[in-house]
């Protein structure tokens, strides 16, 4: 007669990387995957046995997921909470809390969706994180303080990373970004591109000795095969804004205008898909 298997909690593994390889701090997929194997090999769940029947991610080596994107943003952490909606899963294990959220208002929310779909959630640094109760208080409180300090820790490496671009940049180095037409990347600083200056000045000559117009430089650029900075053909308006400084802070200000116009068109987007949720 064989022995009844002991149930297991079923759970999915979920990782984040916020940089490719967690540069940051250096705490990567494999590193993760491996504290949260071996927390449930060691641990019992009220005498129940733990099983991670499946494992997410969000962000790879090549691009990073941030901790503040909402849950519907991680299709990693929506894939877990899917499993838990079928009956496929009883909860989800992360090695911490910050790997779930580096803000506290979307790590609140990522909690009160599992638990609110009677999932449990774990982490391999601190084991269950149980569901609020007003008879303790001080429960929620020291879990929101643990998002308060990943969030403050955000923060600061933002912080010490625009910092450290500005600094460089008021030496004269590169700080980030593309290089202008004329000047390239060289052991992280910016040097001049002999090949793009020579273009520079034949397009001035054009213009200042020959007087031909914008589209007629453009159409001769074409003609004789000088590449612009990616490689392509040229077009009257990238010309105009080579030989302008006028055209080009006026380009500058209306790609900051779009970027800043997309970024608000995201943020309502999302906005609308939270409220479609409920």
């Amino acid at each position: 007669m064989s022995t009844p298997r002991t149930p297991a909690l079923r759970l999915v593994l979920v990782r984040r990387v916020s940089t490719a390889g967690q540069a940051v701090d250096g705490y990567g997929l494999d590193a993760q995957e491996k504290d949260c194997r071996k927390w449930a090999k060691d641990t019992t769940a009220a005498g129940v046995p733990v099983r991670i029947v499946h494992m997410v991610t969000d962000g790879d080596g090549k691009g990073g997921k941030s901790g503040s994107s909402l849950l519907d943003e991680r299709p990693g952490l929506m894939e877990a909470v899917e499993w838990i909606a079928e009956g496929k899963a009883d909860g989800i294990l992360a090695p911490n809390l910050d790997r779930l959220a580096r803000e506290l208002t979307v790590q609140e929310a990522v909690l009160s969706y599992v638990w609110a779909l009677a999932g449990r959630v774990f982490t391999a640094d601190h084991g269950e994180h149980l569901e609020d109760d007003a008879s303790d208080p001080m429960r929620t409180a020291m879990r929101q303080m643990r998002g308060v300090f990943h969030q403050l820790d955000r923060g600061l490496i933002i912080k010490r990373l625009t910092e450290g671009r500005q600094a460089k940049g008021a030496k004269g180095g590169y700080a980030y970004g593309a290089p202008r037409f004329g000047q390239k990347v060289v052991d992280n600083e910016l040097t001049d591109d002999e090949r793009e200056n020579e273009i520079a000045e034949t397009f001035e000559c054009w213009r200042d000795e020959e007087g031909l117009s914008i589209r007629a430089i453009c159409n001769r650029a074409n003609e004789q095969e000088l590449r612009s900075k990616r490689g392509g053909k040229w077009h009257p308006t990238t010309v105009q804004r080579l030989l302008s400084p006028e055209a080009r802070e006026k380009a500058r200000q209306q790609s900051a205008k779009a970027r800043a116009e997309r970024k608000e068109l995201q943020r309502r987007e999302r906005a609308a898909r939270l409220l479609a949720q409920r």
